[in-house]
């Protein structure tokens, strides 16, 4: 390929990463769906048809726990090339981001706590752009650390300041 150009990137996240995803979502939905139920059990005189509004909101919460992380696996996609760092991101809104390698300023990998229990880090590719950093998710550690190497070395080997 000769170039950048917006195309489906080929690789996707780590298969560990709805799981991932999963236990965020569940930190996330678990204390709202408590919250409402406590809300309902002591701050009402409890009519069934709250209750039953109240146990829709906690199975669509807990749905939406389950569904999402599976959905942007499917999404989620990056690749590196001798030319640019691509991604795509996003199940309800599509973002497609293609980086330069001649613009790449910046590699760091992270692995939040949580994280290194699933064996998972990022790569951020920070660019000239004023659009922001480029971030590839939940990869192995061992793979991004990796990435963060081979792209560091591409970027060394490309011609131009990145600014």
């Amino acid at each position: 390929m000769t170039g950048t150009s917006m195309r489906p990137p080929r690789n996707r996240a780590d298969p560990r990463a709805v799981a991932w995803w999963t236990a965020q979502w569940l930190v996330l939905m678990v204390p709202v769906t408590a919250a409402a139920g406590w809300a309902y059990w002591t701050l009402t005189d409890r009519p069934v048809w709250l209750g039953v509004v109240v146990a829709a909101f906690g199975a669509g919460c807990l749905a939406l726990a389950v569904a999402a992380p599976r959905a942007s696996y499917r999404v989620e996609r990056w690749e590196v090339t001798d030319d640019a760092v691509y991604t795509r991101k996003g199940w309800l809104t599509h973002t497609w981001q293609v980086a330069p390698m001649s613009r790449v300023q910046r590699i760091d990998t992270a692995r939040g706590p949580v994280q290194r229990l699933f064996g998972l880090a990022d790569v951020t590719v920070t660019t000239a752009s004023s659009a922001g950093a480029i971030t590839i998710a939940a990869l192995d550690h061992r793979l991004a650390a990796d990435l963060a190497e081979r792209l560091t070395a591409r970027t060394q080997a490309t011609p131009g300041d990145a600014t």
